[in-house]
């Protein structure tokens, strides 16, 4: 253990989510095996207008550059923030795991496309990023996603196991940490759909505390349409993109029976995840903003019969464990150990990914 605490080092990471809604930043000191220590967190919101034109490049290929290099300097500005909240110099922060915006996931294609420049942020930062975690995952036959569940792996070994990590952000996924397995798989949308609906509906930006689900009553004839998807059948592990389910079916509903829709749609299919696992696990911890909406989370546990907590009831940080993943896995791949597992993301081998852009020299020395 001793060795293992010399050679961590400290690693900023940065998350922005399928909600597209802002940046996530987090430090934590870690040599890619263990976490030891964790540090300040940042979040930075979208302006309106940006968050508006961002949206409209989702399901591309691509980016404007203006477009790209603007979301960079909002993760340069989120580094930032955290490294002034830290009590740790720049020059003793090791890496950025930059994961970019995924704008496009195809992973039967072997496409996953997430923007971001990472000599840019190198330079904005003074610290070497390491970005592109998820193509050579699906180059290599992997699903791409999802990416957290070795870190949750790492967080989960002072606890009682079998335990379901469950990630409520636009998709919801899930990492089943057992004693002697590590399995993950998306399970269906999470907060995406609802967000969506409700803007649509002039509703706000999304459904706070479940709120207007909870006014509404859930349209069995539009659930059924919903969950008529082959996806539900596919075994483990397996992907989503953030668009590959559509409001169709809800369509001639109210904004609130929409909502109920939507969430119960959310429930039915968290449930499902159980017939994936080898045993049925001993609690449920949440991350993700979806914890916070208590229509969901109460129609998660009632769905499957065992307590279902924010993760911050064993002490993890709920709204910025992804981007403390992206530091962990920065880490990993500095140290050319796999991101990726067969039985996480359906990949044939462990396997490693990232690239590094390393800060000009020229310049720290000027």
């Amino acid at each position: 253990m001793t060795n293992r605490q010399e050679e961590a080092i400290w690693a900023v990471g940065l998350m922005s989510g399928t909600s597209m809604d802002g940046v996530d930043a987090a430090m934590i000191r870690t040599d890619g095996h263990t976490v030891f220590e964790a540090g300040p967190t940042q979040s930075i919101s979208y302006e309106p207008d940006f968050a508006q034109q961002f949206k409209r490049w989702l399901g591309k290929k691509n980016a404007p550059d203006a477009v790209v290099d603007h979301f960079t300097r909002l993760n340069a500005e989120a580094v930032d923030a955290v490294v002034r909240k830290s009590s740790v110099p720049v020059s003793d922060i090791g890496v950025v795991g930059f994961h970019g915006q995924t704008l496009f996931h195809d992973a039967p294609n072997g496409i996953t496309v997430q923007i971001g420049n990472g000599q840019l942020l190198a330079d904005l930062t003074g610290i070497d990023v390491v970005t592109d975690f998820r193509t050579n995952d699906v180059k290599s036959g992997g699903e791409g996603a999802p990416f957290a569940p070795l870190y949750h792996q790492a967080l989960a070994t002072d606890l009682t196991l079998p335990v379901m990590v469950l990630n409520l952000g636009g998709v919801a996924n899930v990492s089943y940490v057992g004693t002697d397995i590590l399995l993950a798989f998306d399970t269906g949308p999470a907060s995406a759909l609802i967000d969506d609906w409700v803007q649509l509906k002039g509703g706000g930006l999304f459904d706070e505390g479940g709120k207007i689900a909870a006014r509404g009553t859930v349209d069995q004839t539009a659930l059924a349409g919903l969950m008529d998807n082959p996806y539900f059948n596919k075994p483990a592990p397996k992907s989503l993109d953030r668009n590959d389910f559509s409001m169709t079916p809800i369509k001639s509903l109210s904004i609130e029976d929409g909502a109920a829709t939507l969430t119960e749609f959310t429930v039915q299919t968290i449930a499902r995840a159980l017939d994936h696992c080898p045993t049925v696990p001993n609690r449920w911890l949440v991350t993700g903003g979806g914890r916070k909406n208590k229509t969901m989370m109460e129609g998660i546990a009632n769905a499957v019969g065992a307590a279902v907590e924010p993760v911050e009831a064993v002490g993890w940080n709920g709204d910025e464990l992804e981007a403390e993943a992206f530091a962990f896995l920065a880490v990993r791949s500095l140290k050319g150990l796999p991101l990726s597992l067969p039985t996480t993301t359906g990949v044939p081998m462990p396997t490693t990914g990232g690239r590094l852009f390393q800060i000009r020299r020229d310049r720290q020395a000027g």
